[in-house]
């Protein structure tokens, strides 16, 4: 008799674990969609910058509180150095909060992929404006 009332509570067991995981997952499933429509522009570097990093540019700023990139350009000794300030300050170590550490370390992340992809999109409009020149070498 307790090996039927065993079996019973394993499979009662099992139904109600598989059906939370495939109710957990159509949740994360409609998730993933909304939160791909809710970008504009889904197609553009900049939203997928924002998906990878979960902070905009005007967060990342407000975090490590620098100015946003001009024209492509920051201030990198003064985001490092912000960033070494309060990356240490919030050490778990020393009484810190580990999130606030995470936020710290995406938030120079996402200012320095701006300031990269601004110096590359230049870079590629000063290789249009003087035209293709490539290297070759030469007999000598």
């Amino acid at each position: 008799m307790a090996h039927r009332f065993i079996t019973q509570a394993v499979i009662v067991g099992a139904r109600v674990f598989g059906r939370a995981f495939a109710e957990a997952y159509r949740q994360a499933s409609a998730s993933s969609k909304y939160a791909q429509s809710s970008i504009p522009n889904s197609g553009s570097s900049t939203s997928k910058n924002f998906i990878s990093s979960g902070l905009t540019l005007d967060e990342a700023c407000k975090i490590l509180n620098v100015k946003p990139p001009q024209g492509g350009s920051a201030n990198v000794e003064e985001v490092m150095d912000r960033f070494k300030r309060l990356f240490d300050a919030n050490d778990p170590a020393k009484g810190g909060s580990f999130y606030l550490q995470s936020k710290i370390l995406r938030a120079r992340e996402r200012i320095e992929l701006e300031v990269r992809e601004a110096q590359e999109a230049a870079e590629r409009e000063a290789e249009i404006k003087e035209g293709w020149k490539p290297k070759v070498w030469k007999d000598r």
